[in-house]
């Protein structure tokens, strides 16, 4: 970029490049003369001193640059059980620490996941994106059906495996049933690859803070157990990623583990101090993202939200009228019809809507977008999910937050390349 180029852009632009800068997890600085440059070509807009910018297309999406293919890397083949559509997935494509002259990132392998959709939402953004940023060319096989079909005894071997394994049974919604659910047992597929001949240098294993009570604590224990068990030297806290700048209360339950003659143990991050409101992270969307069908409300759903304030739900709102309460024995979900309070981070988004569960804007008399529920869970701008919006939702749902499971895949990497960094003590 020439030295005397300068282009004033408009507020709404400057706002919508900040929160893309935001979402792929870098900076205006760092990015600016770039993004101005390809502005430029790719618009035609003027590089005088006072050009007013118009809002930028789709093709202007910030992403990291490519790597730097000098640099002497340390890549680590990633296996992945229950992917999702890609939350932990596209944060360990984002993953990256440089030390001492080397980089350690990572690459995929195989994954599967029960669900199409989310097969083709991990492709379509995370296998894309380790194409275009990292040159990687080579096949990733993403395995789309129910594990228990899975031989794996055949799977290729892997440096790193990763399973956010189905909370389902072990969710404080619902029936509790734990290791008696259809789900509670799925985590043993995830031990079975720790048992393969050659076993995982590490492992990142993930589930709802309700694991620790079903079965009366004895799940846990049992999977702790059977995971110490396979060789593994093990870390397990349950994380608030509120504190670490995700902009939803989400508390979860991580383990990771290093094998036992790797003689390393991996520290829990300390939080980052970071504090994102819901209104900080919708604000300002820019059009062409993806995914924002709005739901079509009926008038008397419009009409409760409309006495139901910031932060309030149907419950607890005093200034609701007796026609529209709801006429079911009140139940521990507190969030039915609930608004977020833009002034702190939104509560936890789940893959449900039904029963005025959608999530609910704070000033408009609406449910959330699948774009706006995205950003909560801080996939980036342009993370396009495929499928009917019903499951959207709930890919969005059920995923990890990109920066949160970002923020623990770099742990993991500087774990192994021997770098310190602050951490707390494990919780669990």
């Amino acid at each position: 970029m020439k030295d005397h180029l300068q282009v004033k852009l408009s507020e709404a632009l400057k706002a919508d490049f900040t929160l893309a800068c935001e979402a792929n997890h870098t900076y205006p600085s760092a990015v600016l003369r770039e993004f101005c440059e390809r502005y430029v070509a790719e618009t035609g807009a003027s590089s005088r001193p006072g050009a007013v910018a118009a809002s930028p297309q789709k093709s202007l999406e910030i992403r990291p640059k490519p790597i730097d293919q000098s640099l002497e890397t340390k890549s680590f083949r990633l296996g992945e059980l229950y992917s999702g559509p890609g939350g932990v997935g596209m944060g360990a494509a984002l993953a990256e620490v440089l030390h001492e002259g080397r980089r350690y990132c990572t690459e995929p392998v195989w994954v599967n996941d029960f669900d199409k959709d989310s097969c083709e939402t991990w492709k379509r953004n995370v296998l894309r994106h380790y194409r275009e940023t990292k040159g990687y060319s080579a096949d990733c096989d993403v395995i789309c059906g129910d594990v228990r079909a899975i031989d794996i005894d055949a799977l290729p071997d892997v440096d790193g495996l990763m399973f956010g394994f189905p909370c389902n049974d072990f969710s404080i919604v619902g029936e509790h049933k734990g290791f008696d659910g259809e789900y509670g047992p799925l985590y043993s597929y995830g031990v079975k690859v720790l048992y393969k001949d050659h076993q995982p240098d590490w492992f990142l294993a993930e589930n709802v803070g309700g694991i620790t009570s079903s079965n009366e604590g004895l799940a846990f224990e049992k999977i702790l157990a059977d995971l110490e068990g396979a060789g593994y030297t093990l870390t397990a806290h349950k994380y608030k990623l509120e504190e670490y700048g995700v902009p939803q209360a989400r508390h979860r339950v991580i383990i990771v583990g290093f094998r036992n003659d790797l003689n390393k143990k991996f520290e829990v991050p300390a939080p980052t101090g970071e504090r994102v409101t819901s209104g900080q992270a919708l604000s300002n969307i820019p059009e062409w993202s993806p995914n924002q069908e709005r739901t079509r409300q009926s008038k008397t759903v419009e009409e409760r939200l409309s006495f139901i304030k910031p932060g309030e739900n149907v419950w607890n709102a005093e200034a609701l009228p007796d026609h529209l309460k709801l006429n079911v024995p009140r139940t521990q979900l507190s969030h039915i019809y609930k608004r977020l309070d833009p002034n702190k981070p939104a509560y936890t988004v789940t893959g449900s809507g039904g029963g005025g569960t959608h999530m609910y804007h704070w000033s408009e008399n609406r449910a959330l977008t699948n774009r706006e529920r995205a950003c909560l869970q801080t996939f980036p701008l342009d993370f396009e999910f495929l499928g009917s919006k019903e499951s959207v939702r709930k890919q969005i749902g059920m995923a990890i937050p990109v920066k949160g499971a970002r923020l623990i895949v770099e742990a993991i990497l500087k774990t192994y390349a021997g770098v310190t960094y602050d951490s707390v003590k494990a919780n669990l």
